[in-house]
């Protein structure tokens, strides 16, 4: 029996394995309550986020969070072929119901599947289903009639080798000579008409109907377009371009080396390529550390005040440079994190659109010490468990010694008393240094010697270069290479003395 850390405390768990770890994304959410009220509100009436705060509080967990709550796709995205003017193709968007519906037509153009005996006898006859000796019925493949022992075949090859005689041995058909029909086409009467029809051998044991309606179908099939399906409607709805390029959030045409040529290359609609704002349609578009693609905020922006964006060539030594496919949407749900010294340097008008269409949010970095809360983060222990995959769960003691750490860390990094740390990358990375610890002496569990011992060796770079040097610049006078100190006199300068001839 799980045990839920919303409703019980510490004390009811004895290891992590107790723990229930909840299905919504959101409620794995530790220590922003509040915020996540405006969450579910952005999800539901598609609101935009600006999530402020330093790395490591749940930003990203925030934003895929979203995406959970979202509906399905509703729309495919696809870019065909346009035989006048290749360099220009179009786009054509269709629903999940009008994809519904072509794909009923479709399994009617594939026919009926019916028994050799409801198809008329001359019919079964000659796809090999029925006997022409004793009228009987079995499989397809089998040249004698197991009932009678005839030859089921002897009329068909009669008649082949009479039509062989008469055109020269050149065959007509082009099923094996010991094979009976694979279709057969006639006619039958429809509402004082007649209708061509095609029986066709599906295996040996039923057959396929094709009438009037199948055929014209599977003809407009054959003759329609060709596409390049860009936004498929099975899609994530969770898209991810921190630090993309220019080309991977907003797109591009793909290089023909024969220039698209038609006998030769690659047709432009079929090179293509979507970038992230038109992958996260109907989705979470989330991009952390904004202030990376300064030279880009101007296209997102573009592209969320629009709901479409054009894919063109980007490459100008790019064959693909001439191709441009207008109006591809891009209706989607932006979620964009910074820390607090990089808001200023967010293009003002797109904060003016999230503000607009959404809302700013200063994320906090701890949460009040309550027996509440420490449950809450014996929950994230076992989310962080969960999702490493590779350690084993924690004792209750284990996590008291955690929650001691993340005490710590909240007076000494943000000076707050009573408080605990929520900035849990940071504990995540001692969770899982314990575990490595833990399985390396062949244990079951992470006890309180393996969190005691990854809470003093799971140190930030900074940390330790203080500890050995005690401050920054005694770091960087002895951090010398042997060379280089072999190199220097005693006053730094170049040694004269010493032989380079080797360097």
């Amino acid at each position: 029996m799980y045990v839920n850390m919303d409703k019980e405390f510490l004390k009811d768990i004895e290891t992590t394995k107790d723990i229930l770890i909840p299905k919504d994304p959101l409620d794995r959410v530790i220590g922003h309550d509040d915020i996540i009220e405006f969450v579910k509100i952005a999800a539901k009436q598609r609101r935009n986020l600006l999530l402020v705060g330093p790395p490591g509080i749940g930003k990203s967990l925030i934003a895929q969070a979203i995406s959970f709550h979202l509906g399905k796709p509703n729309e495919e995205v696809t870019v065909v072929h346009n035989p006048e003017r290749p360099e220009r193709p179009f786009v054509e968007v269709k629903t999940r119901k009008e994809m519904e519906t072509e794909k009923r037509d479709l399994q009617m153009a594939e026919g009926d599947i019916v028994s050799p005996e409801s198809v008329p006898e001359a019919v079964a006859e000659r796809l090999g289903f029925r006997c022409i000796h004793c009228g009987s019925y079995n499989n397809a493949y089998q040249s004698i009639c197991p009932r009678c022992g005839g030859d089921k075949y002897s009329h068909i090859n009669a008649r082949r080798k009479h039509l062989g005689d008469l055109l020269g041995m050149f065959e007509m058909n082009s099923d094996p000579i010991n094979m009976p029909q694979e279709r057969v086409t006639t006619t039958r009467p429809l509402n004082d008409r007649e209708e061509v029809v095609i029986y066709e051998r599906v295996d040996g044991e039923s057959i396929k109907i094709l009438d009037q309606h199948a055929l014209e179908k599977r003809r407009e099939l054959v003759e329609e377009k060709p596409r390049n399906v860009i936004v498929p409607l099975k899609r994530n709805m969770f898209i991810q371009a921190t630090g993309a390029s220019e080309t991977e959030l907003l797109g591009d045409v793909r290089h023909d080396p024969y220039g698209g040529h038609p006998d030769l290359g690659t047709q432009p609609y079929e090179r293509v390529v979507p970038g992230a704002i038109h992958e996260a349609h109907e989705g979470v578009l989330f991009i952390d550390e904004i202030v990376h693609i300064a030279n880009l905020q101007r296209y997102i922006l573009s592209a969320m005040q629009d709901k479409y964006f054009p894919i063109v060539g980007r490459n100008p030594q790019s064959a693909g440079s001439s191709v441009k496919v207008q109006d591809v949407p891009c209706d989607f749900i932006f979620v964009g994190a910074c820390n607090i010294r990089d808001i200023k340097y967010i293009l003002p008008p797109l904060r003016s659109r999230i503000q607009g269409e959404g809302y700013e949010i200063l994320m906090r970095t701890t949460m009040p010490d309550t027996p509440e809360n420490e449950a809450k983060l014996a929950q994230f222990v076992a989310q962080e468990i969960k999702m490493d995959g590779k350690i084993p769960h924690a004792t209750r003691s284990a996590i008291a010694i955690l929650l001691d750490e993340s005490r710590r860390r909240a007076k000494v990094i943000d000076d707050q008393k009573n408080s605990l740390t929520l900035r849990l990358r940071d504990l995540g990375g001692v969770i899982r240094m314990a575990g490595d610890v833990a399985i390396m002496e062949d244990k079951d569990l992470i006890e309180d010697k393996h969190m005691h011992f990854a809470i003093k060796k799971s140190l930030s770079i900074e940390d330790q270069i203080i500890n050995r040097y005690k401050t920054f610049e005694n770091a960087m006078q002895q951090d010398y290479s042997s060379a280089q100190k072999m190199g220097n006199g005693k006053d730094g300068l170049p040694n004269e003395n010493v032989d380079r001839s080797y360097m």
